[in-house]
C-alpha cells in the first residue's frame, strides 16, 4: 500500500474517504454512497454493485435512515484496517463508515452470479450423482459438507496470490488423515507464492514433488463424491474459489484407473473393468512401437501368414515403417487437439470425419499402408479408456520416444524404454507415498482397491 495512507481508519471521515477514494481510483464499478441520517452525522457506505445483493442494500440503507440499527439485519463484522476494507469489498462485501468512528462495520451482502450445478463433462458416470463442482467456493463446500455431515471434517481457509487475492480451502476429516501428511501439506502451501491464483492448476504445480515428471503426482477431479470419498480414505483436498476442479492428494499410479462409479457396481464387474482399463493403457503406450518394431526387426516373431499380409500392402510404400506410423500419429494427435478445441457441435464429428477420411486417402495414394491406419486407430481408441485425464497425457506423450526406439533399436529399444519408465515410477513419490504403492514395495493388505476391488461385505468383515 502507499506510505501516504493510512494503516487504520482515522475518526476523520474526510481522511478516511479520501484513503479510499485513492485505493479505488479509476475503479469505476466501485460506488461511494453518502447518506445523512436524521441526527445530521454522515455514513458512507462503499461497495461494488455487480457483486451486491441490491435488495439486502436498500434493507441496509433504510435501517440506517430511519432507526440507525442495520445490526439485526445482517451478518457483519468490524474491522479497522484500511487495507482490509478495500479487500473485503473487492470480494462483494459492502463497507459501512461511520462519522466520526475509528472502525467501520463489514457485511457479507455478495450475490455473485454463478452457473448451475450440472454433472461434469470430463468424468461423466454411468452410476452414482449427477452434480459437478462450479466455480463457485461456497457452494463446493456445501456439497462435500452434505456428504459428510460430520464435524471431524475441517475446511482450513488460506489466501493467495497478491494481485487475485484468492480463497481457497484445505479439507481433511481429523481423525483419518495422517498428521505428517497434513503437515507436508501446509508447510508446502506456506512457500507457495505467486502474483496470480485463477485455478487449482497453479497450485498443483507448485506443490508436486517433481515438476519435471511426465506422470501426474495430484489428482484433479470435478465431483464432490469422488473428493468425499478421498477424504474418508485419509486424503487431503485443496478447493480453490473460482475453480470446478478440486485437488486430491497423495495420488498412487493406480488411482488414475479408478472411476467415480466404480464404487457403485458390483465388484465383480468393477474389477474386470479396471483389467481392462490397465491393459487397454499398456496397448496405447506399446501398441504402434511394438508393432514398427516386430515388422522392421523381429519379422520371424510373426506368423508367415500374417507377415505376407503385411508385406503386400506396403508394396509401393515410400516411407519406413517407423516414418509413417510416426507420421499417422501426429495427424491422429492434431486431429483430436482440434476436435477438442473446435465448438462441441461439429469438434466430434470434425475429428471422427477428419481421422476416416484422411486414412482412407492416404492408403489409396498409396502414402500409408492399411495395417498403420489399424494400428494407429486401436491405439486412439484405447486411450480414451481411461478414467483420468491427466494420466492419460503422458502415456500419449511416451508413445513417441518408445516409437523412436522400437524404429532404431528394435524390441530391445522397447525394452529399454520401457525399464527407464520403470526405474522413474519405481522412485517417484507423492507426498512421500511411493507411486506404485502397493506393488512397489509390496503391501498385499492394501491390494483391495488397487486393479481390482474387493467385495465391501469381505472388506469390512476383516476391518472388525
Amino acid at each position: 500500500m502507499d506510505p501516504s495512507i493510512p494503516v487504520d481508519l482515522s475518526e476523520n471521515a474526510v481522511i478516511n474517504h479520501d484513503a479510499l477514494r485513492y485505493i479505488f481510483r479509476n475503479c469505476d464499478d466501485v460506488v461511494f454512497r453518502s447518506l445523512k441520517l436524521s441526527d445530521h452525522s454522515n455514513i458512507l457506505l462503499v461497495y461494488i454493485e455487480e457483486l451486491t445483493d441490491s435488495t439486502k442494500l436498500e434493507e441496509i440503507i433504510s435501517a440506517c435512515i430511519i432507526s440507525h440499527d442495520f445490526e439485526r439485519l445482517t451478518q457483519y463484522k468490524i474491522v479497522i484496517r484500511i487495507s482490509e476494507i478495500a479487500a473485503k469489498v473487492l470480494k462483494g462485501s459492502t463497507a459501512i463508515i461511520l462519522d466520526g468512528k475509528p472502525y467501520a462495520y463489514l457485511a457479507d451482502l455478495s450475490a455473485f452470479k454463478q452457473r448451475a450445478i450440472n454433472e461434469p463433462s470430463n468424468e461423466a458416470s454411468i452410476r452414482g450423482p449427477r452434480e459437478g463442482f462450479t466455480e463457485d467456493l461456497k457452494t463446493n463446500l456445501s456439497m462435500i459438507r452434505r456428504k459428510i455431515s460430520n464435524p471431524k471434517l475441517k475446511f482450513e481457509s488460506h489466501q493467495a496470490g497478491e494481485l487475485t487475492n484468492t480463497e481457497f480451502i484445505v479439507a481433511y476429516i481429523e481423525d483419518k488423515v495422517k498428521p505428517e501428511l497434513l503437515q507436508e501439506v501446509t508447510r508446502r502451501l506456506h512457500t507457495f507464492r505467486t502474483n496470480q491464483l485463477l485455478d487449482s492448476g497453479y497450485i498443483e504445480e507448485f506443490i508436486e514433488d517433481k515438476t519435471l515428471s511426465l506422470f501426474p503426482q495430484i489428482q484433479n477431479t470435478e465431483r464432490p463424491d469422488s473428493v468425499s470419498a478421498g477424504l474418508l480414505a485419509g486424503r487431503v483436498a485443496i478447493i480453490v474459489d473460482g475453480s470446478p476442479n478440486a485437488l486430491l492428494l497423495p495420488m498412487t499410479f493406480w488411482s488414475g484407473f479408478q472411476a467415480a462409479e466404480d464404487h457403485y457396481e458390483r465388484f465383480l464387474y468393477v474389477s474386470a473393468v479396471r483389467l481392462l482399463r490397465f491393459l487397454l493403457a499398456i496397448m496405447s503406450c506399446l501398441l504402434p512401437s511394438v508393432y514398427v518394431a516386430l515388422t522392421t526387426f523381429h519379422p520371424q516373431m510373426i506368423p508367415l501368414s500374417l507377415m505376407l499380409s503385411i508385406s503386400a500392402s506396403r508394396e509401393g510404400i515410400p516411407f519406413p515403417t517407423v516414418i509413417e506410423t510416426l507420421l499417422m500419429e501426429l495427424m491422429f494427435e492434431g486431429l483430436r487437439e482440434a476436435g477438442l478445441r473446435l465448438p462441441k457441435a461439429i469438434g466430434s464429428a470434425v475429428s471422427i470425419v477428419g481421422a476416416l477420411v484422411i486414412g482412407e486417402a492416404a492408403v489409396q495414394a498409396g502414402f500409408i499402408s492399411a495395417p498403420i491406419v489399424m494400428i494407429v486407430a486401436g491405439t486412439g481408441i484405447a486411450s480414451f479408456a481411461f478414467p483420468s485425464y491427466s494420466l492419460a497425457l503422458p502415456f500419449r506423450i511416451l508413445r513417441f520416444p518408445l516409437l523412436i526406439l522400437g524404429g532404431f533399436l528394435g524390441l530391445y529399444g522397447v525394452a529399454i524404454g520401457i525399464m527407464f519408465i520403470m526405474i522413474h515410477l519405481v522412485t517417484l513419490k507423492s507426498f512421500g507415498i511411493p507411486y506404485l504403492k502397493p506393488f512397489a514395495p509390496i503391501r498385499p493388505n492394501f491390494w483391495k482397491d488397487t486393479l481390482i476391488r474387493m467385495n465391501k461385505r469381505y472388506v469390512w468383515a476383516q476391518r472388525k
